[in-house]
């Protein structure tokens, strides 16, 4: 079954062209890595799979649903952690996860998903006097929080520490053996040879290649994507 599938889609703001006839399918239960230098396209395919933007050509499928045309349904099956997301500074974490359960039909229980995060002690915890691992924490409480069966995670460990960046591998590895198929789009490519079933390499907006991080190393992941990548300036 495949949970994402994404055909010759392309989308230019002006005379710049963002994605370029990309494509790529991702299976239900996988953990996909969409890898690219800054401004490679990344995020705007997150934003065209979640319906935030509206494609210039293609066919985007999410859990069999178009993300423009099925928005209201997709929001209770898709959870998106975009990148920099920030919340009001006085929020607590429990009025932040209340806030976003009611979003939703069936939400999950908020206490076993702070339980699992590591964020129970931190419940009524301000939102600006969280470490930034605890935000990243939370971020990913707030994709998970309506039991979404495709989970989006756009650079989740920017800017974490070596140790809460581990933390954050380890939970992911949890989520999807939860049985939720994650999109993992980052630039660390120790990231995604430890997590990626599978990755796409993106180059100024095409699908540069695809497949699981040892097929593409060559001797390195890192190395195949620097010589995908660095062919023209930026």
């Amino acid at each position: 079954m495949t949970a994402i599938e994404v055909e010759h889609l392309r989308k230019s703001y002006g005379t710049k062209v963002a994605v370029d006839d990309a494509s790529f399918a991702v299976a239900e239960g996988e953990i996909f890595g969409l890898l690219g230098r800054n401004g490679a396209g990344k995020s705007t395919i997150v934003d065209c799979l979640a319906g935030l933007r509206r494609p210039d050509q293609g066919r985007i499928r999410v859990t069999g649903l178009d993300p423009r045309r099925d928005g209201g349904e997709l929001r209770h099956r898709l959870g998106v952690q975009l990148q920099e997301s920030q919340l009001p500074d006085k929020l607590t974490v429990a009025e932040a996860m209340r806030l976003y359960a009611s979003f939703y039909r069936h939400p999950a229980d908020i206490a076993l998903l702070l339980d699992v995060l590591d964020l129970t002690e931190k419940r009524n915890t301000r939102y600006r006097r969280l470490s930034g691992g605890q935000k990243q924490r939370l971020s990913i409480a707030l994709a998970l929080i309506g039991r979404p069966r495709v989970a989006i995670l756009d650079e989740l460990t920017t800017g974490l520490d070596p140790v809460a960046q581990r933390d954050t591998w380890s939970l992911i590895n949890d989520i999807r053996n939860q049985g939720v198929t994650i999109m993992l789009v980052t630039h660390f490519m120790e990231e995604a040879e430890r997590l990626c079933d599978r990755v796409a390499i993106l180059d100024a907006g095409r699908v540069a290649a695809i497949g699981t991080p040892a097929a593409l190393g060559g001797p390195t992941l890192e190395d195949t994507f620097v010589a995908l990548t660095s062919r023209r300036p930026r």
